[in-house]
This record gives structure tokens, sequence and C-alpha cells, in this order.
């Protein structure tokens, strides 16, 4: 059928030009060879893993891979959901992550708040903080691990000012919080860039009407800033949920998943089932169930960013 142009008048049944066709065409093209490396690399980088992680998963194999891998089902999952060690890691996982998550997009938000005021070197003050995450996590994941030794230099400091020194990484109790402290150290400064990047976006007319209005600074915060912020916030607590998830360096370095297991999520069980204990289809099995758990989180993620398109548009 050709294409025709249509005018105020009536139809025009003109054919659209060939040049118009043409651009349009080279266009595609070359937007196809822009995107075609970054898809290269999701493809071999993530889905062809994946897939491969999945139907490993399905399969038993004798440890150090002296007998060709059996296909079982559903066998490893079923294993590993009847183990109460596991389910222990899970529930671990789970709670470690609903204790850092909140804590360092708040201490983030209080940050990025402050450091979008008038106050003196904001940008000098907004580089230290930053500089940890600039540092690779085995470096800080080493400093920190010197510095809570019971002979380290943060004992020294509690015991100056009467608290006592704490056993921090090698007691139960206290290792996991120790591992939040790592994490948060690393963390903070990088997710203080993208909120600070959100609250430099509203518009200073909203601000300029709180005060019109007298708003103090609390009840502007929750009526323009946070609701502003609603979708970079969103961002920053999913993206800062699945870093979590896979937390791997500290508790392999500081901790190795003791003392008593305190430590061992899921990450690091899944590297320790896979390459410690030589059960690789048991480790894919672990492997698969943490994704599913991620890809919950970016599912919730998205369904929180629709519901605030259709709340807009509803507006």
């Amino acid at each position: 059928m050709t294409d025709v142009l249509t005018s105020a008048e009536g139809t025009d049944t003109r054919p659209l030009p060939r040049r118009r066709r043409s651009t349009h065409s080279k266009e595609m093209l070359w937007a196809l060879a822009f995107i075609a490396p970054a898809l290269l690399a999701i493809i071999t980088m993530r889905i062809v893993p994946a897939i491969g992680a999945f139907w490993s998963s399905l399969h038993k194999a004798f440890p150090g891979g002296l007998k060709e891998p059996v296909f079982t089902g559903l066998e490893n999952y079923i294993d590993l959901f009847s183990s109460a060690a596991f389910g222990d890691t899970v529930l671990r996982t789970l709670v470690f992550n609903l204790i850092i998550n909140p804590a360092q997009v708040a201490i983030a938000l209080m940050i990025a708040v402050l450091l979008t005021r008038r106050i003196r070197m904001k940008l000098l003050w907004r580089t230290l903080i930053f500089i940890p995450a600039t540092i690779p996590i085995v470096g800080s994941s080493i400093v920190w691990g010197i510095g809570m030794r019971p002979d380290g230099p943060l004992n020294a400091i509690l015991e100056a000012v009467g608290i006592g020194r704490q056993p921090f990484l090698t007691s139960p109790d206290q290792a996991l919080a120790s591992i939040m402290i790592v994490a948060t150290w690393v963390g903070v400064g990088y997710w203080m860039l993208f909120l600070i990047s959100g609250i430099e976006a509203i518009p200073d007319e909203y601000y300029e009407a709180a005060k019109l209005d007298r708003a103090g600074p609390i009840r502007t915060f929750f009526s323009i800033t946070l609701p502003q912020l609603k979708r970079p916030l969103l961002f920053v607590l999913v993206a800062d949920t699945v870093a979590n998830f896979v937390l791997f360096v500290p508790v392999q370095m500081l901790t190795g998943g003791g003392p008593e297991n305190s430590t061992t999520m899921l990450m690091f069980d899944a590297y320790r089932t896979s390459y410690t204990y030589s059960d690789k289809s048991l480790g894919s099995a672990e492997v698969v169930i943490l994704t599913v758990i991620m890809l919950a989180f970016v599912a919730l993620q998205f369904l929180l960013l629709r519901e605030d398109r259709e709340g807009a548009a509803n507006a």
C-alpha cells in the first residue's frame, strides 16, 4: 500500500519522499550499531551464564567433577530448602538487607540534604564523603579488619573513652553488625551522589512557595523534598538492596562466614559450596535462588515506578 501524506484540506496521495525513508533506515542502523556492543555484553556476560547456572542446578555431580553430572530436576532445590542451615542463611541474608538498606539510604539522604544547603566548602565535603566509594572494597576491608582487631585503633579509642574493648569480628553477636559498618562506609558516599542529583533537580519555585507559606525545614522536607525525590529514592533503595544481596568481599576477607556462621549469607554460601566443597551444581542452585530474590526487588521497583507515573498522569 502506498504511503500517503495528510494535509488539513484532505488526503494527499503523494508518496513519502524516498530521502525521508532512507534517512530513517540509516538512523535505525546507526542506533543498532551503537547498542550492539551493550547487547552483546548483556547476552554473553549475563543471560548465557544465568541460563548455564540454571541448567547446572538441575544436575547432580560427584564433588570435584570426578563423574559426569546427572540430570535430577529439582532435587538440589529440595535438598536446600529441607536444610535448616540453608534456611538460616536465607533468613540471615534477608535480615541483613532489611537492616542495612534503610540505614544506608537514610544516612545518604541526610548527608545529601545537608550538602545541598548553603554551607561552606560543600564541594569539599562531598568529595571527602565520596572518597571511600573510590577505594577498592578489598582495600577498605583490609583497613577495617586492622581497625577492628582486639588490639586495633578502634578498641584503643573505645578504651580511652571508657567504653571498653569490643570483640567486633570475632564475636557471633557483633560480626554481622561489623560487616554492616564496612558496607555502609563503602556505599553511603556513592548513593549520596544520586540523591544530591535528585534534590538539585527539584525546581526552586517549590521552595520559594514554601518560604512564602512560612513552612519550616521539617515540613518543607516532608512536603516538597521527599515527594519530589520519590523516584531517585526508589532507584537507590533497590540498587542498594541488589548490591548488598551480592556482598561478598568483606565476608570472605574479614570473617570467612564465621564465627559460628554468623556472617554466612547467600552469596558467600554459594561461593563456598561451589569452590570450597566443589559442589557446583548445588552452588548454582543457590545462585538461582539469590537471583530470583533480586529479580523480585527489581520487579517491585518497576511496579512502584509504574504506579508513580499513573499517579502523575491522573494528577
